[in-house]
């Protein structure tokens, strides 16, 4: 039992949270809906408003058009009269011989251009008319109409008058056409106007009438919810009171059991000692004296005795009551069923057989009600479960992919050996260690072309010497030589004594002047200019070697660094568009997470909800199954008995009214069906000759 009513609490406590959410979303659905419901208002009210003031313009319209025509037809009128008038007396200078003023406009008449009545309608027309006319033209006709005698010209003034008519008299039918083509359009777009606007009211009356009927359904579900979960607090509330009391009680009870168990071991003891004093030879004797004295006695038991009003009927009845009783609360006690234990309630206090019938089929609608509910419910709970679980798979999936491709741009870019920002730092050095070697190749080639250039200056300079030092030797020799020739004997390089002694000896070698070695100083000198001329070709064609590796060097170094620039640029905006793809797809999976987690909330909001339809959703329908079975076999045992019978049999005759007595006899007789038809028998039977009797 303690298990029981803590698994009801249990279930109870979920359905509450279930019956909760459902409060809240029908209350904010019925907040939604109020909220469309007024706005749909005001707009009916404000598209009525525009079909009225749209009635009123077009009324207005209409009326001034109307009057305008009716001034325009009235003045086309007027003015047709007085060109008719002026035609009369040949006014009209368009009818072929109307000019002919003596013959036409004076025959006839005595002693005057026109009688006096026709001169008087006359100028009653163009009075008239002239009221549409422009001052100038009324004065043209006034000054006509005031014409004297009329004794010169006529066809002039009169020709011009009616020309004047007449451009009126079109220009005003002009008008009343236009008038009509406005009054036209302006009709058919009043239609159109009208038409949309009714169309517009038709469909919001349309939604407005829905959202009032889904309006009220809620209120109804509300109502139900509300009364649902007051049922299942209080329920919850009794099944805790009594979890509390059960404990209490459990307790209690196990410790009577004990004082009952001792009571019984004493009662048994006791017992067992009466029964054999009773079995004693003493006790026979006793009581078979006893009996043989007695008259019929049972000795020591008496049967209770039983009394009925009605036997046949009264125990008919109470037996199919009590039989429906007992087997209602069989199946309320081992299903639990508050339903059927309130019929069996019903039951055993007597009630009649209409009120528990009636409240017997209410509990069978309420069980298919409720049938359906779970159904749509379990249907709910296994869509809203499917669907979001897929989702819920599908940004799992998206987070895992997003991962992966957040972990590959990252290594694409902070790689430590081949990332983006290590191979811009590495092309960056590489940039910069090239300008340093352009600068420092630079300033060497500079040094080193400096360096030539005082070099070779010092060449020159020095061939210069050397061969002005050649030519002054040469010069002396010459010379010297020059002299020597024209000497007897000549004498060698030096200016000597030819046959001067011996400087001096030593150890038998005998020193002498350098006459003899004197012929190698120019030698020499050639030798050291030809070395010297040597050393400047050598020097300019190690300076034009120098030249072309360096152009050569610095054209490489450019190349390098023009390439180094175009990959430091791609590497840079490689690196934008990847941090850029990476900031990207970091913000994706932060929503793609908030995301999972918002299905994650969700499904466990409603995880105890369908946990509990979802596991339980069978055994409801087996104890509703149950429930209906038992509800049913209850109904057929009430209908079954004579008391229902009867019952219905005297609501039947009852149902004749004055044709029971006829009709109670037999009611497919023609004295029964004529009664009810409120006929004679002739009648009838003229219409039904089947019918018996007839």
């Amino acid at each position: 039992m303690k298990k029981k009513k803590k698994q009801s609490i249990k279930d109870l406590g979920t359905q509450i949270s279930i019956l909760e959410s459902k409060i809240a979303e029908t209350g904010g659905s019925t907040g939604k809906l109020s909220t469309q419901c007024a706005k749909l208002k005001s707009d009916l009210f404000d598209n009525e408003q525009s079909q009225a003031t749209a009635e009123s313009v077009r009324n207005k319209e209409h009326e001034a058009f109307v009057e305008e025509e009716t001034d325009m037809v009235a003045a086309i009128g007027q003015m047709d009269d007085a060109i008719s008038t002026l035609a009369a007396v040949g006014a009209d200078q368009t009818l072929g011989e109307a000019a002919e003023d003596n013959q036409r406009m004076m025959a006839g008449f005595e002693g005057g251009f026109l009688q006096q009545k026709s001169k008087a309608k006359m100028q009653k027309a163009l009075a008239t008319a002239s009221v549409f006319l422009t001052p100038s033209q009324q004065q043209q006709v006034s000054s006509f109409m005031q014409g004297g005698g009329f004794t010169g010209s006529y066809s002039s003034q009169s020709g011009q008058v009616v020309g004047i008519l007449k451009g009126m008299r079109d220009t005003f039918k002009a008008n009343l056409v236009q008038a009509k083509a406005e009054e036209k359009a302006q009709l058919t777009s009043h239609e159109a106007l009208m038409e949309t606007l009714k169309d517009e009211n038709t469909r919001m009356t349309k939604s407005y009438d829905d959202k009032q009927e889904e309006l009220g359904t809620n209120d109804d579900s509300l109502s139900d919810y509300k009364e649902q979960l007051s049922q299942a607090k209080a329920q919850k509330a009794d099944d805790e009171e009594f979890l509390q009391k059960l404990l209490k009680m459990c307790g209690d009870k196990a410790k009577q059991y004990q004082e009952r168990v001792a009571l019984r071991t004493n009662e048994e003891a006791a017992v067992a000692e009466a029964v054999s004093i009773l079995n004693s030879d003493e006790a026979f004797d006793t009581f078979g004296k006893q009996a043989a004295t007695s008259t019929g006695a049972t000795g020591f038991l008496q049967l209770k005795s039983v009394h009925a009003h009605h036997p046949a009927l009264l125990q008919s009845a109470t037996g199919a009551r009590m039989q429906a009783k007992d087997l209602l609360m069989k199946a309320a006690g081992h299903h639990h069923s508050m339903r059927l234990s309130k019929i069996a309630f019903l039951l055993q206090k007597g009630n009649p057989f209409k009120t528990v019938l009636k409240e017997i089929t209410k509990m069978l609608d309420l069980i298919v009600e409720e049938g359906k509910a779970d159904k749509e419910n379990l249907d709910w709970c296994n869509d809203e479960r499917d669907e979001n679980d897929s989702n819920l798979a599908d940004k799992n999936d998206q987070i895992d992919t997003l991962k992966e491709e957040i972990s590959q741009l990252t290594t694409e870019i902070e790689d430590p050996e081949s990332g983006l920002k290590v191979q811009i730092e590495q092309t960056e050095t590489s940039l910069k260690e090239n300008v340093e070697s352009q600068k420092t190749q630079t300033k060497e080639r500079t040094s080193e072309n400096l360096a030539y250039q005082a070099n070779i200056k010092n060449l020159v300079k020095a061939e210069e010497i050397l061969k002005r030092a050649i030519k002054a030797l040469k010069k002396y020799y010459d010379k010297l030589e020059e002299k020597i020739s024209e000497e007897e004997g000549g004498v060698s390089f030096l200016q000597e004594d030819p046959n001067a002694p011996d400087t001096f000896s030593e150890d038998g070698v005998t020193y002498k002047g350098g006459s003899e070695k004197g012929g190698d100083a120019i030698q020499m000198i050639e030798f050291i200019l030809e070395e010297t001329i040597k050393e400047e070709t050598e020097a300019h064609g190690d300076e034009e070697g120098s030249q072309h590796d360096y152009e050569d060097s610095m054209g490489n170094l450019k190349q390098e660094e023009e390439e180094a620039q175009k990959t430091l640029v791609e590497l840079k905006s490689t690196l934008a568009e990847k941090e850029k793809t990476l900031n990207s797809k970091e913000m994706e999976l932060k929503d793609t997470v908030e995301d999972k987690e918002a299905i994650e909330n969700y499904l466990k909001k409603i995880k105890p909800g369908c946990d509990f339809i979802t596991e339980n959703f069978d055994l409801r329908e087996s104890n509703r199954a149950t429930e209906t079975g038992a509800l049913e076999n209850a109904q057929d045992l009430l209908k079954d008995t004579p008391a229902y019978k009867a019952a219905e049999a005297e609501a039947h005759t009852a149902s004749f009214g004055e044709c029971e007595e006829p009709c109670t006899e037999n009611e497919e007789h023609v004295n029964c069906k004529s009664c009810m038809a409120e006929t004679s028998v002739s009648g009838y039977c003229a219409g039904h000759s089947g019918t018996a009797g007839c």
